[in-house]
Formats: C-alpha cells, structure tokens, sequence
C-alpha cells in the first residue's frame, strides 16, 4: 500500500504516552485503510467518520478505554485494533471506575504565558463596577408582561438614540407565576433577576409586572436595589404602561448619555465559559486553546466561571484536585451526588447528556465530553464553588453549579456578573447573550469557514501544545477586545435578548 493511503490516527494531545486506547482519525476513513499509530500501522476494521475514534490497540470485553489519558467508558464487546469506537461498542460502566483522588489543597500554579493586556476600554459604574457594555433592560416579573417588556424596548429603540447606550433590551423569561412561593425554583427565578438588574453592563433597569402574579417586584428585590417599577393592571393596560415607561426610559439614558470608554484593569473582568454543539475536536483544540484564555485572565487578577455539572461527570476527579482547599474539592462531590439523584428522580441519568449532534460529531459517553469539557477551565487552583446565579467573588476559578443546556447555564453565570461569554462551538452555535457580550470559538477551520457570520474566533489548528498557547494568547486578546468595544458576531446580529432562561425547577401549580 502506497504512502498516500496510510491515514493519520490523532491521539489526544494531552496523552503523548502511549496510555490512550483511541485516537482520532482527521478525515474519513474506508475500511482496509492503514492507519498510522504509535505501534504502526493498522488496517481499518470499519467505515470510520471524520473525527470519530479508532481503536489503536485490541481492548477486551469490560475492560476501561482511555482516551485524554482518562477513562472515558468501557468496552462493551471485544474491540480490535482499527475498529471504530462508538456507541455500539463503548458505553459508561460504573462510576467508580474514574480515578477517585482526594482534593490536593494549595499549590505553586504557572500560568502557561504571560499576560499580553492589563487593561480594557470599559464603562466605570458610580459604585465602582466595571462593564463592558451599557445597556437598559426592561425586566418582566412574569411571563404575563414579557410581551408588554418587549413592545417598550422596541418602541424606545426606536426613539432613544445616545451614543454611549448600546440599545435597550427585554431580558423575557417565562416563569414568575403558577409556581410555589419558598421552593427551589421560586428561589432561583428571584436570585437571577436579581442578578441582571444589578449587572454591571445594565446602567438601568425598569421592571414590568401585570399586577397579580406571585413573583412581585418587592419579593424579587426587598430593600436591595433600586429598581423603578410599573404595574400593567395599576396603570391601566398596555398603551399606558408602554407610555409610562418610555418616558421613565427617556431620563435613564439622559443620565449617561455623556458616559465614555475608559482604561479599566483587566483583573476587573468576569468570564463565563460555555461550550455548545460539541464534537470530538472540542477537548481537543477549542476547549484547552480556551483555557488557556482563562489562565492567562486568572494571572492578571480576574475572574472566570466554569460550570455545567452533569458535563464535569466523569472528570469531577480533576477539578477535586486543583481545589483550593478540601471544602471546595468536597463540594464538587456533592454537587454530583445531588445530581445523580435529581435525574434518578426525573427518570434520567447523566449518560443521557451527549446530543445527538454531540454522537454525530464523534463523541460517545458523557464521561469523553466532560473530559474535554472541563478543559475550558485551564489549569489555575478551584477557588470556590457557588450555586446557579450567585455572585462571583473569589478570584481565579469559580465552578458554579448550572445544568448543561447552554442558555440555561449561561443566564446563571450573567447573573453571577460574568461581563464577558466565551463559546466553544464543534457544530455550530448562533447563541448570544445580552447584556454580557458572547465571542463564540470554533473546534475546527471547517466550521469557522462554514459559519463566519457566527464564529469570532478559529481555534482548529491548535493541534499541539504550543499552538494552543499561542492561540490561547490571540484568544485572550480577543476577548480584551470585545470587553473594549468590539462587537461580537452574535451581537451584530441582534442575538442575546430571547436566551434569558432561569432554570425552571420544582412543580407548576
């Protein structure tokens, strides 16, 4: 067989020891192609899809597969070496089988480079906050009043032009009432509206009740902010409340309408990591190109958030060893035990979560995409561990506990006061998420160019190590940029005021 038909094999650039028992194949492959491993080559034993797994040595029946230099699952039949690795022959055994290691405690951490920028062109609140956008929000209580929120944002976008606002938005949700007052849900719904109209990128809010439904303005915000309110049914209708609040909305913006971009340190920025439409390439380009962004923000004094728990199952170990203290590393475990018994409940389980997109794109077990999920998050100490839409306060790394659907988990980390998203993407994603703007990161050259209109940033030539750091390095920059001005692709076209979603919890009464 000539030179040309021997297929590469990529295995995962984070296991260059020979432990893994897959690789990846760049291109598609036909059967009885030679495949080049780290022991030679092999023959092909199946058809196998651009970026899916191929078996580099024989695993037998039961045995663990590793891949990243973790387990990602067990095989559920004999595999022989060039056979494809998928869901008719890997599947999760029991969780134990990941390797259980007790949280490390402090350590010296190094950064993988140095930080390029100390300072951004942002907004500069009267209490102090940094923003990086400057918006009004128009916040509904319930459902009831989402329409009445959206008519006044579009009818005074149409009106209100100052320069330094970046447009007035309806942050619509569908909760706010038939849910019972004190659970879980009830909860959340008012720690999260709490958490946008105090964000730093609002410089002013006006919320919009109907009137009678539970989640009241007071109940929302007590005694804790100052937020100008109207009621639809004390007002008498819609047309009157659209009026009332044009001309509340009309002052706000005469109130910073002489407000301009100045330096502010970078160690003032909050990043929140998201990752969507996942594919094989994910754990290996996107995601530790990312996170290395994330260490490079965390050495100059900032903030990131990583989240998503039922996508850390699997790969919790690791994060349990960067904890900061053996609390933290703790709470992680606690986390996914409530986690297991919240889907147990919900007759789910964990595995559940690859998509079908995910399974298209070569990814198999919800232990493979948490190890290349959690890669976002870099290398620095876990510093604390916090609940869906709590502020962010600890320095460094934050994990909050947010489910895996991206919107979801995204509003929890706006709400945290993440000023600035970054999105992997393997599929593709048209996510946004005003008022925090969102850079979206592709795992491959092949999407970026099929979807420019939506992608800012390619990360698919960050095979290696070192080419993750230097492009972790342009990525970082990147996102400086963004957090100065620089519009990403989802705002410019209009994304980021439909994807508002609490976390819906508990019964409907």
């Amino acid at each position: 067989m000539t030179e040309s038909k021997v297929a590469e094999a990529v295995v995962p650039l984070v296991a260059r020891d020979g432990a893994d028992d897959v690789g990846l194949v760049r291109s598609d492959v036909t059967r009885g192609t030679l495949i080049q491993v780290d022991a030679g080559p092999v023959a092909a034993v199946d058809d196998i899809p651009a970026g899916h797994k191929v078996a580099v040595r024989a695993i037998n029946e039961s045995a663990p597969v590793r891949k990243y230099g973790e387990v990602i699952g067990v095989a559920l039949r004999d595999i022989a070496p060039g056979a494809h690795v998928h869901l008719h022959n890997l599947g999760v055994g029991p969780h134990s089988v990941g390797a259980v290691v007790a949280p490390a405690g402090p350590s010296v951490w190094t950064p993988p480079a140095v930080p390029t920028r100390d300072h951004f062109l942002g907004y500069r609140r009267a209490d102090g906050r940094a923003a990086t956008r400057n918006y009004i929000a128009v916040l509904p209580t319930v459902n009831c009043s989402a329409t009445v929120a959206r008519m006044i944002a579009q009818t005074a976008n149409s009106r209100v032009t100052v320069p330094s606002l970046d447009g007035v938005i309806a942050l619509t949700h569908d909760l706010g009432c038939g849910m019972a007052e004190g659970t879980a849900g009830d909860d959340i719904l008012r720690r999260t509206l709490r958490g946008y109209a105090g964000h730093a990128n609002v410089a002013g809010v006006l919320m919009v009740s109907l009137g009678c439904e539970i989640n009241q303005p007071e109940n929302v915000f007590g005694d804790t902010l100052a937020v100008e309110t109207l009621a639809i049914q004390d007002l008498g209708g819609t047309a009157a409340t659209v009026n009332a609040a044009l001309d509340r909305i009309e002052a706000m913006a005469a109130q910073i309408a002489g407000l301009e971009r100045a330096p502010v340190p970078v160690a003032e920025l909050t990043l929140g990591l998201q990752c969507g439409g996942s594919d094989a390439y994910s754990g290996l380009t996107a995601n530790p190109t990312l996170g290395v962004a994330a260490d490079l923000l965390v050495a100059a004094g900032g903030k990131v958030v990583l989240g998503e728990t039922p996508e850390i199952y699997g790969a919790e170990h690791l994060l349990r060893k960067r904890a900061a203290t053996p609390v933290t590393g703790h709470r992680i475990d606690e986390l996914i035990g409530w986690w297991q018994e919240y889907t147990a409940r919900n007759d789910a389980e964990l595995d559940n979560n690859p998509s079908k997109g995910n399974k298209a794109g070569g990814i198999t077990t919800i232990w493979e995409k948490s190890l290349g999920a959690v890669l976002k998050g870099g290398t620095s100490p876990l510093n604390d561990v916090i609940a869906y839409a709590e502020p962010v306060t600890a320095p460094g790394l934050t994990f909050m506990d947010t489910p895996g659907y991206d919107p979801v988990s995204a509003t929890g980390m706006v709400a945290g006061g993440a000023n600035l998203l970054a999105f992997t993407t393997g599929r593709g994603s048209v996510f946004g998420s005003r008022p925090t703007p969102c850079l979206k990161i592709s795992t491959s050259t092949r999407l970026y160019e099929h979807m420019r209109g939506d992608i800012d940033f390619d990360a698919g030539p960050a095979m290696s190590r070192d080419d993750q750091v230097r492009y972790g390095t342009l990525l970082f920059e990147a996102l400086v940029d963004m957090a100065s001005g620089t519009p990403s692709k989802s705002e410019e076209l209009g994304f980021g005021t439909e994807e508002i979603v609490p976390w819906r919890m508990g019964a409907v009464v």
